[in-house]
């Protein structure tokens, strides 16, 4: 199969998962009208999907530097789905945690393989990661739109045909997969080269770190909050969810362009740099400019995102399937543990003092990065995309 094959279908494999990662704050809105839930419990649901995945990410991870396991893929997306569409067909609040979680765990165990797979069949290329991102944040920005298409129409209790986007997300990594030179490439094991650089990876990992507690934070209550802030109710807060998830479509792609022409720290480090602006006019911005400050947010968190991945690949060479869990899945997850914190600041105060903080977020990110190298390792902007290739097969 062809790598722009592959890397498409892998994209849009990808997005059919991450789908699920988006529908937790999407149902948010839903759950608070229909069960009557505060701030404080819908963190909670947030809270739960973010925990278990979190803390599985690196177990995935490390498994797949031990020996390649691409089945993962598909299966994966199908747990991720079926919590998804279980997880507000009863009203116990403790059924809903319970199957967010699984959804979680799902998310969990997909994306350390999926970055290792995306690398190797893109040819170890910045623009071929940016594409594989891209399709995780298509699937994000089209969370809210599903979720509102499904359950504004027929309530919770329509929740179970969200696991449609799995089934089609199934199918498409084992199309993938299943071609026989792409079985062949993936089976192989080469020997790492490079040694790792730890340090470098800590403090990429909590720069990501910082990021995603930004992310986390507005994904969860920006629906509330826009709604507040605008009125409009759920129509208002599903634009600036699908505004939030949309621009970072647009940040992944943009990010794989221009690491062709600075190095990935100089773009993650300008990138965070927009981002304390644009955050802080989400939070003090009047009126319809609402929406742009969050295209900006979003835009400018997502730059980076596929370049940290590749970044922390490249600190860790021996051991990339724990940095792509860690880059792509567990730092990312770890922001939801915030969530709880601004849900019961805001119901103490107003969502608009809990998210204030927010905004110092990118500045630690932009701290953390300002003084990183730049790897001389496999995603160097002079190293051929065929040796980035061969470096990334984990050991067996």
């Amino acid at each position: 199969m062809r790598r722009k094959a592959s890397i498409t279908l892998l994209s849009v494999g990808h997005a059919c998962v991450d789908v699920y990662q988006g529908a937790v704050a999407s149902l948010i809105p839903f759950l608070v009208a229909e069960r009557g839930y505060g701030y404080a419990a819908a963190a909670g649901v947030v809270l739960a999907a973010s925990l278990l995945s979190s803390v599985a990410q690196p177990l995935f991870g490390a498994l797949t530097d031990r020996r390649p396991v691409p089945f993962l893929l598909p299966a994966a997306t199908l747990l991720a789905g079926l919590g998804i569409a279980l997880s507000a067909t009863g009203g116990s609040y403790a059924l809903t945690l319970v199957c967010v979680a699984v959804s979680g765990a799902g998310v969990a165990a997909y994306h350390p393989e999926s970055a290792r797979v995306a690398r190797l069949a893109g040819g170890g290329s910045h623009s071929a990661m940016g594409w594989f991102a891209l399709g995780g944040n298509v699937g994000f920005a089209l969370a809210p739109l599903l979720v509102t298409a499904v359950v504004g129409t027929g309530g919770l209790g329509w929740t179970p045909l969200l696991v449609l986007p799995a089934l089609v997300g199934a199918a498409l990594n084992l199309t993938a997969l299943r071609a026989p030179e792409q079985r062949r490439h993936l089976a192989g094991t080469a020997p790492p080269a490079g040694a790792d650089d730890t340090a470098s990876f800590l403090r990429l990992s909590l720069a990501v770190v910082c990021r995603s507690v930004v992310f986390t934070g507005l994904s969860s209550f920006l629906s509330l909050y826009a709604a507040q802030r605008l009125g409009g109710g759920t129509a208002a807060g599903t634009a600036a969810l699908f505004v939030l998830y949309l621009g970072g479509a647009a940040g992944s792609v943009l990010g794989g362009r221009l690491a062709g022409r600075w190095d990935r720290v100089t773009v993650c480090r300008w990138s965070y740099l927009l981002s304390v602006a644009a955050v802080a006019g989400v939070v003090w911005v009047p009126g319809p400019a609402l929406y742009l400050c969050v295209a900006l947010t979003s835009a400018g968190l997502y730059v980076p995102f596929s370049l940290q991945v590749t970044l922390g690949q490249d600190y860790l060479p021996s051991r990339v399937g724990t940095a792509g869990g860690v880059t792509l899945g567990l730092t990312v997850s770890v922001g939801g543990l915030a969530s709880p914190l601004i849900g019961r600041v805001a119901d103490a105060t107003s969502l608009r003092t809990a998210l204030a903080p927010l905004v110092l977020m990118p500045v630690l990110s932009w701290l953390l990065l300002r003084t990183l190298p730049e790897p001389a390792g496999p995603g160097g902007r002079a190293e051929a995309p065929a040796a980035v290739a061969q470096r990334a097969v984990p050991k067996s």
